[in-house]
């Protein structure tokens, strides 16, 4: 890279790669992993998404990390996203209700309503 042109070339290659990435995408499974969520456990869920996700061969659903949700008790805290935009948030995950929500929610269409964020006041 040796002048303005080439760097704007390297950004709009970027960005048509991101958008060719983002159209094969139906789902995003968002992790919290923030130290909060990493201390109670989000690596695990994440990786539970992942290995899930690889089993059934799901390749139309993105999982990524962000930062802190907000929410340090109810952490882990997992956003399940659809592509118009709407949002389903879980708290208190763990390995095996993450498996659950790919089982039920992605590959049914059903919300674990026990699972997501004030459902656990009533327990």
């Amino acid at each position: 890279m040796k002048s303005i042109a080439d760097l704007e070339k390297i950004r709009e290659k970027t960005l048509e790669q991101m958008n060719v990435r983002n159209q094969d995408v139906r789902m995003r499974i968002v992790v919290g992993m923030a130290t909060c969520g990493i201390a109670a456990g989000a690596r695990p869920v994440m990786n539970a998404f992942l290995e899930e996700l690889n089993r059934r061969n799901i390749h139309d659903v993105k999982v990524t990390m962000t930062g802190c949700i907000g929410t340090c008790k109810l952490e882990p805290i997992v956003e399940v996203i659809d592509d118009k935009g709407e949002k389903v948030t879980y708290v208190k995950m763990t390995p095996e209700k993450a498996v659950r929500v790919v089982t039920e929610h992605i590959v049914n269409g059903r919300i674990c309503l026990e699972y997501t964020v004030g459902a656990e006041e009533n327990k």
